[in-house]
């Protein structure tokens, strides 16, 4: 199961990054009055969780600096109403994979059943521990095919975040570690450059990787010791372990037909760079 979690999670987040890659979403959230893309990206992604402080946003996303949640979060509804936001990223989201796919392939039988099998999979796991995924689960899933396997593909991809936070938790990883420890995996350096953290204060930073180094995760020059590498090899195994529960929803036949009726998709998607 843990094979078929990976593949899973290879076949369905190109369908995820167009929320974020594609302009489709950011302009339909821009139309409602958010002021900057980040503004849109927490008011939307948070939403399914009600109308909760800054506090408990930065502690389901997990992977944010201290602080970066309260910056938008509860400004970013104090006039636009979360419902407005969780609508607006659908329908964005949803025109982008129309776009990328065209309408052949968008309003193929194979499309269909995708987001079918996709949504078996996405309602069937259970929502203890899954504070983002249980979350998602409380929206009404879309009627139109498109829109439902964006939905369900985003359903399962919250649902292995809330994995992915509770092995870096039992594995004392922070959220700006887990940053360093994923750059250093892609073999970004120094790691400090990545995208997700190198606007963060240079002290800030500076202390995240001393502590690294203090816990031989990282060595003086900022790159993986053995320790390091087996610690971050040891979240994904247990990350993919964790993310495979709602797969035991679809019989062996059916995830073959999932698998092939998504690999046409995913690879349009991914030709596209989910833009």
């Amino acid at each position: 199961m843990t094979h078929t979690a990976r593949r899973m999670f290879e076949l369905l987040e190109p369908i995820c990054l167009v929320t974020y890659f594609a302009d489709e979403c950011n302009e339909e959230l821009a139309t409602l009055g958010h002021r900057t893309y980040w503004d849109g990206y927490f008011a939307s992604r948070a939403a399914p969780l009600g109308r909760v402080p800054a506090q408990v946003v930065h502690a389901a996303f997990y992977s944010f600096a201290e602080g970066e949640a309260a910056r938008h979060i509860p400004s970013a509804w104090e006039t636009i109403p979360p419902e407005a936001s969780v609508t607006a990223r659908e329908r964005g989201s949803a025109a982008s994979v129309r776009r990328i796919l065209g309408d052949e392939l968008a309003d193929s039988p194979g499309l269909v059943r995708a987001a079918d099998l996709t949504t078996k999979a996405a309602t069937s796991a259970p929502t203890e521990g899954r504070v983002m995924y249980a979350g998602m689960r409380t929206l009404s899933v879309p009627a139109d095919p498109v829109a439902r396997l964006w939905h369900s593909a985003t359903m399962l991809r919250e649902h292995r975040g809330d994995g992915h936070v509770a092995a870096l938790v039992g594995a004392r990883i922070g959220g700006t570690e887990a940053h360093v420890l994923s750059a250093l995996a892609q073999g970004i350096h120094p790691p400090e450059s990545f995208g997700r953290i190198h606007h963060l204060p240079k002290k800030r930073l500076a202390a995240v990787m001393d502590g690294l180094r203090e816990r031989g995760l990282v060595d003086t020059d900022g790159r993986f010791t053995d320790a390091g590498r087996e610690t971050q090899q040891r979240v994904e195994a247990l990350t993919d372990e964790l993310a495979a529960p709602p797969y035991d929803a679809l019989s062996p036949a059916e995830f073959d037909e999932l698998v092939a009726a998504l690999e046409p998709i995913t690879a349009a998607l991914v030709a596209a760079g989910s833009r």
